[in-house]
């Protein structure tokens, strides 16, 4: 058997020191024997187990690291591969991933998924391997995982859309004072004949009305309008407060900044049976932090915000989820001027074609297998049939996505600060 290889000088200073730690007692011909023994061993066995002084480590921890090593170079590869196969199907078609790439791209996934596991499998949120078709909130009520929602939806058809969505199975619809039609989805709720007690009916409170006084006036203009006695979820519809004294859009920065007292007005409204749950919506860390640090009686149970393959908020997710604290994903398609773009990522329409399912479809599932209620809109019948079709994507295909999402900066679509004179994020 070769020599061993000649230690290193760290190893030789820690020679020194162990030797002299030798109880001088020991025979000479058992010292002997010690040494021999490292010359015979392995290299490996030589390195770790020579030195009395150094701390040994077991076979099962050598194998640890030999695996961690392995999958580190493995994702290494895996990443400048697809990035090859990426860019080549840019440059071969601007018609999106060619067939060859797309069975090339998820062989590739398929085999770095059961290689190893990625931190995105945190994000990932399966029942029993399965999508969950609700989320059960702090006062127990279940929420379904997937909404209509009906922002600028004009009148005249927002009530169809309404009404093809209940038909076609969806019990949840996500509205709001500011968009203008609770008249028209109301009257379409009442027309569609589902009981009432079986759709899910979200509204929020507009800037203007945070003061205390005015929370509960606008409340019940939304349930007269929405023709019912109860909300199943109202929210703040975001975190900054309007002076209602007729000028637009005059930032009261002292609401905005304490919004304690319009939340206590809100927990009231539960108490009252006007509202079954209360939440928010456009909150980032520190203002829910801000929020909840005061003595809540009530813990929000939702936060509404925007997240798309544009935005995904990997942090706000993981953070909402520590605290227990659901979201909602509003423009989970990327805004009106980003939908078609989105639709045209190479690794949705990877995800998409392999599942034999549309690009809208693996985005929705996507969002709701990261564990978010998802508020896709449309007042297209079949668009809308088709967004309630969710399925359970493989741990290859999320983790895809998840790293296709997080792999540029993100943009926002919706972000109304300047205009208001407020920094929203901040």
């Amino acid at each position: 058997m070769a020599a061993p290889p000649i230690p290193s000088t760290l190893y030789q200073e820690q020679e020194k020191q162990d030797f002299a730690n030798v109880n001088k007692s020991k025979c000479d011909w058992e010292l002997h024997k010690d040494l021999s023994s490292i010359a015979t061993d392995s290299p490996k066995q030589h390195r770790y187990n020579a030195y009395p002084g150094r701390a040994s480590f077991s076979q099962a921890e050598l194998k640890r690291r030999r695996q961690k090593v392995h999958c580190g170079l493995l994702a290494i590869f895996i990443v400048l591969y697809m990035s090859y196969l990426i860019g080549r199907s840019f440059l071969s078609s601007r018609r999106g991933t060619t067939p060859a790439t797309t069975r090339v791209l998820m062989d590739t996934i398929h085999r770095l998924g059961e290689k190893m596991h990625m931190k995105q499998h945190d994000m990932s949120t399966l029942v029993n391997g399965k999508l969950p078709t609700h989320y059960t909130l702090p006062s127990g009520d279940k929420i379904p995982a997937v909404a209509l929602g009906v922002w600028k939806a004009g009148p005249g058809e927002v009530g169809p859309a309404v009404k093809a969505a209940l038909n076609a199975g969806y019990r949840h619809i996500d509205g709001a004072w500011i968009y203008g039609n609770e008249l028209e989805v109301g009257e379409a709720i009442k027309a569609s004949g589902v009981p009432r007690e079986e759709i899910w009916i979200t509204s929020k409170l507009w800037n203007t009305f945070h003061a205390p006084k005015d929370v509960e006036p606008v409340l019940d203009q939304s349930l007269e309008r929405l023709g019912t006695k109860y909300l199943d979820l109202y929210l703040m519809h975001w975190p900054v407060a309007f002076k209602n004294n007729g000028k637009n859009n005059d930032v009261d920065f002292e609401l905005t900044e304490n919004p304690y007292t319009t939340w206590k007005k809100l927990e009231e409204m539960v108490e009252k049976g006007k509202v079954r749950n209360i939440g928010i919506s456009n909150f980032n860390i520190r203002r829910i932090k801000n929020l909840t640090a005061n003595p809540l009686k009530i813990m929000p149970a939702v936060n509404q915000v925007e997240l798309s393959y544009w935005n995904p908020q990997p942090e706000l997710l993981k953070w909402s989820k520590e605290n227990g604290l659901l979201l909602e994903a509003y423009s989970p398609l990327g805004s009106d001027g980003k939908v078609k773009e989105s639709l045209q990522i190479p690794e949705v329409q990877a995800v998409a074609k392999e599942l034999g399912i549309t690009p809208a479809q693996a985005y929705i599932s996507w969002h709701v297998q990261r564990g978010t209620v998802v508020l896709p809109k449309s007042v297209t019948p079949s668009r809308i049939e088709e967004n309630l079709k969710v399925v359970t994507l493989p741990d290859s295909a999320f983790e895809l996505l998840e790293n296709a999402a997080a792999s540029h900066e993100p943009v926002r679509s919706v972000d109304p600060s300047k205009s208001w004179g407020v920094d929203i994020w901040k």
